[in-house]
C-alpha cells in the first residue's frame, strides 16, 4: 500500500508492506468560522475576565508569539486578537515578542510569512534574545532553585498575553501554555537549568506527561512568577485548521486544551516494533535536524531495543549551522561519549539537551535519515546513516530483523505519539 508522508512543503509518497501498522492522530474537523471562534473565546474566556473588559486605554500590552519552527497559525490568530485589543488600546502601545527561546531571530520576510504583512507593518515586533542580559529581568528563583530570568519588555508591560498551540512535546509533555514563557522568552541561564541533564534524564520528562514531570512543573512555576495576564492557545488538525480555542487563565485554559490533544494525538499500539518509519511532520517542523529529533523520539517510544528507525525529514535549514548541537554530537563521537560529556560535573552548554536526546535515541535503535537538505557526509557526521530509497531501506531492515518483524508507520511524525497499550 502507499502512504503519504508529511515531508517539507510537498510531502512524500512511499510504498510499504500491506501488513504495516499505520497510525495517525484522530481526525478532528476544523472550526467552520475561525475568526468567530477566536472572538467568542476572547469574550468568554476560561477562568478570566473578557479581554476587552480587562484592558485599560493606557495599558502597555506585550504579546508573545511562536517562532518559525512552530506551525502556529499566528497569521490567523493574531489579527483577531489585535483587533479586539485595538477596541481599547491603540497599536502604538502594543509590542509583539517572538518567542525564539534559543533559536535564531526571524527575518522581516519570515515574520511577514508568519504573521502577515499588515501585522508586521502596523506593530512593533521584537525577536527575543536569551543572551541579552540588558533586556532580562531577574525575578528570583523557582522552587527547584533555578533563576527566573525573563524578557524585560514582556514582563514590564501592564498586560501580558501568551499565544501558542498545544501538541505533545518531547520532554515537556505538551507544548503551549507556560512554554511560551520558559523557554520562549526566558534567559539562557534559566533555559539551561530547565533543560539540564538531570531534568531531561527523569523518565517522566517525556511525551504526554505533565504532572510529576520536572521540566513541565518548573515551566509552570516559572510562568506563575512572571504572571501572564491572559493566554490564547489553539489546537490544530493535520491540515493545520484550528479545532479549538482555549483562552483565559493560562493554567485552566491550557489544561482544557491538553485534554483534547491527549485524546486524539496519543495513540495506543500493541507492543513494540522492530522497524518504525516516521517523519517530523513536514515544514516548518522538519526545517532542520535539530527539530527532527522530535520525530525520532516519538518513534523511539515503541521501537524494540536494537531496532531500526527510518525518518523522512527535509531539513532545508541543515543541521543547523548555529548553536552547539552539531559540535556536541561530533565531539562526543558516540552515544556513550555524548552522554559522558554532558553528565560531567559542572558541564553546561547551549543545546546540550538536544545532544542528550540524540544520544538516547541512538542507544535505542539504528537511525536512517532521508533528507534533501542534508548531504550524506553531514548525516554521517551526526552519527546517523543516510538513505536515498526509503522503500529499499524498509525491505532491508525487515529482512535483517527476521521473519516476525513488524513495521510501524507514522506519516504525521510527532503529531501522533504512540504508546504501548496497558
Amino acid at each position: 500500500m502507499f502512504v503519504d508522508l508529511k515531508y517539507g512543503r510537498s510531502g512524500l509518497r512511499v510504498r510499504v508492506p500491506d501488513d504495516a501498522t499505520v497510525i495517525l492522530p484522530r481526525e478532528l474537523a476544523g472550526l467552520p468560522d475561525e475568526p468567530a471562534a477566536l472572538r467568542n473565546a476572547l469574550a468568554q474566556p476560561i477562568g478570566a475576565a473578557p479581554l476587552v473588559d480587562a484592558l485599560r486605554p493606557a495599558d502597555r500590552v506585550s504579546i508573545v508569539f511562536s517562532d518559525i519552527t512552530r506551525p502556529m497559525p499566528s497569521d490567523r490568530v493574531l489579527p483577531v486578537l489585535l483587533e479586539e485589543i485595538a477596541r481599547v488600546v491603540p497599536p502604538e502601545q502594543v509590542v509583539l515578542i517572538n518567542a525564539t527561546g534559543t533559536h535564531m531571530a526571524n527575518t522581516r520576510d519570515e515574520l511577514i510569512g508568519m504573521l502577515g504583512r499588515d501585522v508586521v507593518e502596523r506593530y512593533r515586533i521584537v525577536n527575543h534574545d536569551a543572551w541579552d542580559t540588558e533586556n532580562l529581568v531577574d525575578l528570583g528563583r523557582t522552587p527547584q532553585g533555578h533563576r527566573v530570568l525573563v524578557n524585560r519588555l514582556f514582563y514590564e508591560a501592564d498586560y501580558r498575553i501568551l499565544t501558542g498551540f498545544i501538541e505533545p512535546h518531547i520532554f515537556a509533555g505538551f507544548s503551549g501554555g507556560p512554554k511560551a514563557v520558559l523557554p520562549g522568552v526566558a534567559g539562557i541561564e534559566s533555559i539551561m537549568d530547565n533543560h539540564g541533564y538531570a531534568m531531561l534524564g527523569d523518565p517522566r520528562a517525556t511525551w504526554g506527561v505533565v504532572e510529576g514531570n520536572p521540566v513541565w512543573e518548573e515551566m509552570r512555576a516559572f510562568a506563575r512568577i512572571v504572571r501572564p495576564s491572559f493566554s490564547v492557545n489553539v489546537t490544530l488538525n493535520r491540515l493545520g485548521q484550528i479545532t479549538g480555542v482555549y483562552a483565559g487563565d493560562m493554567e485552566r485554559a491550557h489544561a482544557e486544551g491538553v485534554s483534547l490533544v491527549r485524546s486524539h494525538a496519543m495513540v495506543p499500539v500493541d507492543g513494540q516494533y522492530e522497524v518504525v518509519l516516521t517523519t517530523n511532520s513536514g515544514y516548518p517542523l522538519d526545517i532542520n535536524l535539530y527539530q527532527t529529533i522530535k520525530g525520532l523520539s516519538a518513534a523511539m517510544q515503541v521501537v524494540r531495543p536494537g531496532g531500526s528507525i527510518i525518518i523522512a525529514s527535509e531539513c532545508r535549514g541543515g543541521i543547523p549551522d548555529y548553536g552547539e548541537y552539531r559540535r556536541l554530537v561530533v565531539e562526543g563521537a558516540s552515544p556513550e561519549g555524548i552522554l559522558e560529556m554532558i553528565a560531567a560535573p559542572g558541564f553546561r552548554c547551549h543545546d546540550q539537551w538536544e545532544a542528550q536526546l540524540h544520544a538516547q535515541i541512538m542507544q535505542a535503535a539504528s537511525v536512517y535519515v532521508y533528507s534533501d537538505g542534508l548531504a550524506d557526509e553531514q548525516i554521517r557526521e551526526m552519527l546517523f546513516e543516510p538513505t536515498h530509497d526509503i522503500e529499499a531501506t524498509i525491505a532491508r531492515e525487515l529482512e535483517r530483523h527476521g521473519p516476525e518483524t513488524r513495521l510501524l508507520v507514522m506519516p504525521e511524525g510527532p503529531q501522533s505519539i504512540p504508546y504501548i497499550r496497558a
